[in-house]
């Protein structure tokens, strides 16, 4: 390296003389200590944090999606599950295309619903696409 530039405030306002522009030599290079100046707010030590004090966001967030993703819809198909075991004959549904029956008669896996009375139209469905049992909401 042939040329060395320095740039640098000198300390306490006060304005250096000898400015240029021209490169320094090894010749002209100091170095200067500056003491710490007593008046400045002394500097406080930081703090360490515990390891799990570093990992409870993240702890906080796994929560949240544990209850948002999985407790929810697990709670919903228990109660839809519950609401199929308990259908009887006789009961007013809705499917979950929106077709509106009576249960006549109950399998294993699949419902029979009565939908017009008139032309005696049986619907045989999967108790699955049973939305909600309009009998139970009246009461």
């Amino acid at each position: 390296m042939d040329n060395i530039w320095v740039l640098a405030q000198a300390p306490g306002g006060e304005s250096p003389s000898g400015i240029t522009s021209a490169p320094v030599t090894e010749q002209e290079t100091q170095t200067t200590t500056v003491a710490p100046d007593p008046n400045a707010p002394a500097s406080r030590p930081v703090p360490q944090r515990s390891p799990w004090m570093q990992m409870a966001p993240f702890i906080l967030i796994f929560v949240v999606m544990y209850l948002l993703l999985f407790r929810g819809p697990r709670k919903k198909q228990q109660q839809h599950k519950q609401m199929v075991q308990s259908l009887q004959k006789n009961d007013r549904v809705r499917t979950i295309g929106g077709i509106i029956g009576t249960v006549v008669n109950i399998k294993d896996d699949e419902v029979t619903l009565k939908v017009d009375e008139s032309n005696n139209t049986k619907l045989t469905i999967a108790s699955s696409a049973i939305g909600k049992n309009l009998s139970q909401d009246k009461g």
